[in-house]
């Protein structure tokens, strides 16, 4: 590591304790580089200014919100895993509070990738409940429904601990969430079989990809199972504007014309 490397690592921890032990959840630059023993155009070549300096401490959160995900021991249920990964978020949160806010909390000028980032190993996550069946909805709708209620339980309990301590609530909320988007496979489907059908191989096709197409044919066809997955797919039916069949799409004996 060179030094700008370890003089920028340590700024970036030097940030993070004082936010920490901050009352109003914010940082003093100029006591950020007391503490590495810099002098404030250090901090502004690094980091542009400390609104960069933020941006780099959220995204070293993702970075430990990660590393805490990857020691996730998995139970080879996903379903299951998934139900261990709001409780472990909101733990998450609890623990950290202060870098927690900082990650979560919209502020208009960041352009911190902690957010996106959390968003897509969430989205990783429901496509291998996708894979088994478990899944009702299309992945990167069920993760904005989820993220959106595991953040805002989350961001209550910080601002408001007293009123919103219980954890009960928290997995009250958790289950109302996941009896949306998710379903057990059973030996009938109670919803649109070809909506679920599409869902689960869309996922398996994102986990394992297959051999029997070349690549510009995988990724039409993950286009098309997307449509119908889609939201709003289940009105209407599978034809529209841009369907390359017209106005309702019609199957033959063969796929040609003639």
């Amino acid at each position: 590591m060179d030094t700008d490397a370890k003089i920028r690592a340590a700024m970036i921890e030097a940030a993070l304790q004082q936010l920490a032990g901050s009352s109003d959840h914010d940082v003093a630059t100029r006591a950020v580089c007391e503490a590495v023993g810099v002098t404030q155009p250090v901090l502004y070549r690094l980091f542009g200014d400390k609104r960069g300096l933020l941006d780099a401490v959220a995204d070293h959160g993702y970075e430990r919100y990660a590393a805490l995900k990857a020691a996730q021991e998995q139970t080879g249920d996903p379903v299951t895993d998934l139900l261990a990964g709001w409780d472990g978020h909101t733990a998450f949160a609890k623990e950290n509070p202060a870098l927690y806010q900082l990650m979560f909390t919209p502020r208009p000028w960041s352009h911190s990738t902690a957010r996106r980032r959390v968003f897509d190993l969430l989205v990783a996550a429901l496509v291998r409940c996708a894979a088994v069946g478990a899944l009702r909805t299309e992945p990167r709708t069920a993760a904005e429904l989820i993220l959106s209620a595991n953040v805002g339980s989350a961001l209550h309990h910080i601002a408001a601990p007293a009123l919103f301590d219980d954890s009960t609530v928290s997995h009250l909320m958790r289950d109302a969430v996941f009896s949306r988007v998710l379903t057990r496979p059973t030996g009938h489907d109670e919803g649109d079989p070809v909506h679920s059908a599409a869902l689960r191989l869309h996922a398996q096709l994102e986990l394992n990809g297959t051999d029997a197409l070349e690549p510009v044919e995988t990724a039409l066809l993950l286009r098309w199972l997307a449509r119908i997955t889609g939201p709003g797919s289940r009105q209407g039916g599978l034809s529209g504007p841009e369907d390359p069949g017209g106005p309702g799409l019609r199957c033959g004996p063969r796929f040609g014309t003639g």
